[in-house]
């Protein structure tokens, strides 16, 4: 099978998810990717969660198919490590604040000037300019920011309960990076590419979520999100399931199922949509009461016959161990070195109708220092001179 990004160079310096996510699925269409970390702890993603041989499951998800070097960038010969790896690279890709990068001699100018071709990506939480740039980002902080918690709340803000903008803005930093290097294809030259948190995350949502706050003359008529439409689940007798009804024979279809098509059908207050809409509370009364009289499985198979889209409402063993699963190939249990027994997601994309392989698994700290550096042409000896002034470990 041919990988598409097979023969290319990733340099990645990053702490979470944002860069080590990006750089992971980069890696998983075959570039190789060179994971900068620091001297001390590394990473701080290696100790985050359920753990085992001193790397958490976080960090072998967001970090399998690289190399991993201890570098301190705080010392001249550091920074001159990855000077050279970057002279002969593709992309590097960092998620350090603005200005980081250039206090240690390792910014975009500087590096480009050395290697024309090279696509510079630089990951920020809030952007390069104004007030919250220079601020710490974490996901439950962008969120906020990005207005994405009130999209989740009736009259309320809520989370969502997961490093959503993180891998947002890492499959925005993918699709910006390989677009970039189309475009060096037909010019030869690299570039220099900037991207927030931020930014991602409310470019992400803004479709449907701030749907009513695009159009903006005053003739314009507000409609309910579709969040308080489509998302809320459905109580069966002995657990819960969804249901996407949102076209007219899908709502029948619904009504239907559950014995109510006449009840409803006959009832004014629901005789057209904006009707419906209007009287949303008294229909979802009915219909949830039919609903709770009905177990999973019993409902499932009325609404499937009627030709609804519903889904049952699965807890995490069940997600995985679900024949859809199977038949799609999507996950696969692979034995990691340190780690033992590791289930890991393979990459969604096919190419050619087949799944990329998973390849190497996430690298211990440090683990490819001396063969990394060895390829630059350091010997045993600089290596050792290295080591002795802390300049890698």
């Amino acid at each position: 099978m041919s990988q598409p990004l097979t023969g290319l160079t990733v340099i990645e310096l990053s702490t979470m998810i944002t860069a080590s996510f990006a750089a992971m699925m980069l890696g998983e269409q075959g570039a190789r990717v060179i994971k900068v970390e620091p001297t001390d702890m590394g990473d701080p993603m290696r100790y985050i969660g359920m753990q085992k041989g001193g790397q958490s499951a976080l960090f072998a998800g967001c970090n399998r198919g690289k190399e991993s070097i201890r570098v301190n960038l705080k010392t001249q010969a550091g920074q001159g490590i990855v000077r050279q790896l970057a002279e002969s690279a593709d992309v590097l890709l960092h998620n350090f604040r603005p200005g980081v990068m250039d206090g240690v001699n390792l910014g975009s100018d500087a590096l480009r000037a050395a290697n024309p071709k090279l696509i510079y990506a630089a990951v920020s939480g809030f952007g390069t300019e104004g007030p919250l740039s220079s601020a710490p980002a974490y996901d439950p902080i962008v969120q906020a920011q990005a207005g994405i918690t009130a999209v989740q709340g009736q009259g309320d803000n809520k989370f969502i309960r997961n490093l959503i903008c993180d891998k947002i803005t890492a499959y925005t930093a993918c699709q910006a990076v390989t677009a970039a290097l189309f475009e060096r294809e037909r010019t030869g030259s690299g570039q220099h590419i900037d991207l927030s948190m931020l930014d991602a995350g409310l470019f992400f949502m803004f479709p449907d979520g701030f749907m009513n706050h695009a159009l903006l003359d005053d003739d314009v008529a507000p409609q309910p999100l579709l969040a308080d439409l489509l998302y809320e689940l459905t109580e069966t007798a002995d657990g819960h399931i969804t249901i996407s009804a949102g076209m007219p024979h899908q709502r029948l279809g619904m009504l239907k199922a559950i014995g109510k098509a006449e009840e409803i059908g006959s009832d004014p207050r629901f005789a057209t949509m904006d009707k419906l809409v209007e009287n949303i509370v008294a229909y979802q009364a009915i219909t949830r009461a039919a609903f709770k009289e009905l177990t999973t499985a019993e409902a499932l198979a009325r609404l499937k016959e009627n030709d609804v889209p519903c889904g049952e409402c699965l807890d995490r063993d069940q997600a995985l161990g679900h024949e859809q699963i199977a038949a799609n190939d999507t996950a696969e249990i692979v034995s990691h070195p340190g780690m033992g027994q590791l289930r890991v997601i393979k990459s969604p994309a096919k190419f050619g109708g087949e799944r990329l392989p998973v390849g190497r698994l996430s690298p211990g700290h440090g683990e490819h220092t001396d063969s990394v550096l060895a390829g630059l042409g350091f010997s045993d000896a600089d290596r050792d001179a290295l080591r002795e002034a802390g300049d890698i470990a």
